[in-house]
């Protein structure tokens, strides 16, 4: 594709995603000013808004809906959560970043905070000057899985099979292109020496349903979306990207234990709100979906579907991002993978 191709992709990328902002965040705008007289006591005392930047269905989805029916039972208010794909979940995003910073608009957001800032082009938010973070709920593996009907169990046979048919086996990416399964990917190929046919999705949902239909020979994608799948028969499991093991599938090896020894991945998930929202609000908002995370039932639940706790403080959420965009930066760079 030439240069001048790319940027007109890349501008008319840019033209729609504006068009969409500004249809939808024209009146909040004026959320990044400073909210006088907020009292975290009342707190909230109308519904609350959780946007999740990736289609339904994913593991996002699934944390950002038990933690909204939690937070709606402790705070006798209506959480909703809204999905709003797209970008490489930097509709999303921006919809967070431009709101009133009230309280009452909220990001279910991850490693998509760090990687698009690593994106040609300029994004519509800055994700460390216009978000701030309220706690990074959880982390978790990617998990390399594969259609039954593609004859393999293992991770070495998977490495066998792409190295005999370079360039044929198909692997969908839920996070689409520039994620971080884009580039956990472009890492293993490396590695192994051989490339797969990576096909970018808008999230987990729409991806796993190609897998299942046997459109799509492999997927890597947050365990948490992929284990109920995985346990009923579904998809096969072959390796998580951790240096450790998952509790909810801890029969799948790691990636180390199959052979690649200096290979490791590992997403997060969390909270953050507009930079403009009072600490004392964040700080009540921490304190509550800190508490919903370490909830037994909950925190059972949680880590039944592949994630590992973490409910942080909120500084730890702006400090994973600086750190992502730095580390991700250099793995760009070292496995030259081409963002377009």
């Amino acid at each position: 594709m030439s240069i001048k191709r790319k940027s007109a992709i890349r501008a008319a990328l840019g033209l729609i995603v504006g068009v969409v902002l500004g249809a939808g965040l024209l009146s909040n705008f004026a959320g990044s000013a400073p909210v006088p007289g907020v009292d975290a006591n009342r707190y909230p005392n109308r519904p609350v808004k959780i946007i999740v930047p990736v289609s339904a269905g994913g593991s996002a989805d699934k944390l950002a809906r038990t933690v909204a029916q939690k937070l709606g039972e402790k705070w006798h208010q209506s959480v909703v959560v809204e999905n709003q794909p797209g970008a490489s979940s930097a509709i999303g995003n921006a919809a967070v970043a431009h709101a009133r910073g009230d309280g009452y608009t909220l990001l279910l957001g991850g490693d998509a905070l760090s990687l698009n800032a690593l994106q040609p082009g300029k994004l519509p938010y800055d994700p460390v000057k216009d978000l701030q973070g309220v706690t990074k709920a959880v982390v978790n593996p990617q998990l390399l899985v594969v259609r039954p009907g593609l004859g393999i169990k293992t991770f070495q046979e998977f490495v066998a099979l792409v190295r005999q048919r370079p360039g044929e086996i198909s692997l969908a990416l839920p996070g689409g292109t520039g994620s971080l399964q884009h580039l956990a990917v472009e890492l293993l190929n490396e590695r192994i020496g051989a490339k797969t046919n990576q096909i970018p999705y808008p999230g987990g949902g729409p991806a796993t349903l190609d897998v299942l239909g046997g459109h799509v020979d492999a997927m890597l994608i947050t365990l948490a979306a992929a284990t109920e799948n995985v346990r009923n028969g579904k998809l096969v499991a072959l390796a998580v990207t951790t240096p450790y093991r998952s509790k909810a599938l801890p029969d799948v090896p790691t990636i180390q234990e199959s052979g690649l020894a200096d290979y490791v991945v590992e997403s997060w998930q969390g909270f953050s709100v507009p930079a403009s929202t009072p600490r004392v609000i964040v700080d009540r908002i921490n304190r509550d979906v800190v508490a919903v995370l370490r909830e037994p039932e909950t925190a059972a639940l949680l880590e039944n579907l592949g994630f590992t706790i973490a409910a942080t403080a909120p500084e730890a959420v702006d400090q994973t991002v600086r750190d992502d965009i730095a580390t991700y930066r250099r793995v760009i760079a070292s496995a030259d993978v081409k963002l377009k």
